[in-house]
């Protein structure tokens, strides 16, 4: 009888465990249907997936400038039949390296008015079809925002603006109204929202003429802290283009070094400095507030097309960089700085950009400097290069 009365409650309690199982299923092994009378609701969280990994090439570019003799020499090129002026050789041999990233940016120096005459030293004032042209050799963001931008008063700026709005290309610098100065500018690539700012250090004791409602982004500490934090929101990786520093020096000045620090506080990812005319050094930057967060800071990337009368004039560069998704994380990685000489002959003609790997002897020989009785070698042209920028920048036959 106790045998039994054993066997029976053993029985029992097996049963009562197969019924516990049943309703104690865990949240990995949910059961694909329960009973309409239960009643119960179960919610399965499902983490979300992680963004795929991505690189986005970037490539950004200097001081783009129209002298007289590139005017000149633009219109002795141009087609038959198409525009007047063909400013398209200038780019031809590093269309290759701005057609192949993802992104190129370059810093346009002069505005491009049809309400007064067309040019150069000391006010500017550029033919359209150099916008064009800048287009077709693969450029898709063109900062405006320079010492030169009110050379063809509030009239010209204000025409600039509108014109380069009607062109497939992504503007910043020169702004209309508030509203569409506080429109961050955002390019999104494989899920990536890269966005950009500009700002400018003058615009050569000029000013708006009342009743413009035109925004030049003039460099201001408290108006940068507020326009990095609204892009922030609305970005992944921010880029700053910052036309300051002073000309014809290779060092930042100390405003360079504050402004940099202070936007590598804010979360700034890089900065693309030029106005100087000549290159000044690139360096990684830690943010001050200890968060670990690094900013990469091209002080000057220098000229890209200028006709100017030194040698270290002729001395630019094309930086690139990825910006890289690697599981989840956004990172800059890979900088590089592509040395690059312009070219110019005797009689200001022949005017092209060259990679300075490809420069020679018999090229820097034939330069117009000698019009300004100046001249060079490749050597001098280099070492510009090897000075100013850090090994870990440059490309391997700059480091032998």
């Amino acid at each position: 009888m106790k045998k039994i009365s054993f066997l029976l409650i053993a029985l029992l309690c097996s049963l009562l465990l197969i019924g516990c199982a049943r309703e104690g299923y865990g949240p990995s092994d949910p059961p694909e249907n329960l009973p309409a009378e239960s009643g119960a609701h179960i919610e399965v969280s499902v983490p979300e997936p992680l963004p795929e990994d991505a690189v986005i090439s970037f490539a950004a570019c200097g001081d783009n400038i129209m002298y007289y003799g590139n005017n000149r020499d633009a219109k002795k090129c141009a087609i038959e039949g198409g525009r007047e002026y063909n400013y398209a050789p200038i780019y031809e041999n590093i269309k290759h390296i701005i057609e192949g990233a993802d992104i190129s940016f370059i810093n346009q120096e002069t505005p491009m008015s049809t309400d007064m005459e067309y040019s150069s030293y000391p006010h500017f004032n550029t033919p359209r079809d150099l916008a064009h042209d800048i287009i077709e050799a693969g450029f898709d963001v063109v900062n405006l925002a320079t010492n030169h931008m009110l050379d063809a008063y509030s009239d010209g700026l204000k025409s600039t603006i509108e014109f380069w709005n009607t062109l497939p290309v992504t503007t910043i610098g020169g702004y209309l109204d508030r509203s569409d100065y506080e429109t961050v500018r955002i390019i999104e690539k494989d899920g990536i929202r890269i966005g950009f700012l500009s700002f400018t250090y003058s615009t050569n004791g000029r000013r708006l003429a009342s009743g413009y409602d035109i925004v030049i982004p003039y460099i201001d500490r408290a108006e940068i802290a507020e326009r990095v934090n609204a892009a922030k929101e609305v970005s992944d990786v921010l880029i700053v283009s910052m036309h300051w520093g002073s000309e014809y020096k290779f060092k930042p000045n100390t405003e360079q070094k504050d402004l940099a620090s202070m936007m590598a506080g804010l979360g700034v990812d890089v900065i693309i400095g030029h106005h100087p005319h000549v290159l000044q050094p690139i360096e990684w930057i830690e943010s001050p507030n200890g968060d670990g967060h690094k900013m990469l800071c091209v002080y000057s990337l220098g000229n890209l097309a200028a006709e100017q009368a030194d040698d270290f004039n002729l001395v630019g560069g094309i930086m690139t960089f990825n910006i890289v998704r690697k599981k989840g994380e956004i990172s800059i990685e890979e900088p590089l700085l592509l040395p690059t000489v312009y070219y110019y002959n005797k009689s200001f003609y022949k005017n092209s950009v060259h990679l300075m790997e490809n420069f020679t002897e018999d090229m820097a020989k034939s330069l117009g400097l000698s019009y300004y009785g100046n001249s060079t070698t490749v050597e001098k042209l280099r070492s510009y290069v090897t000075k100013t920028i850090a090994p870990e920048f440059l490309p391997d036959y700059l480091k032998k």
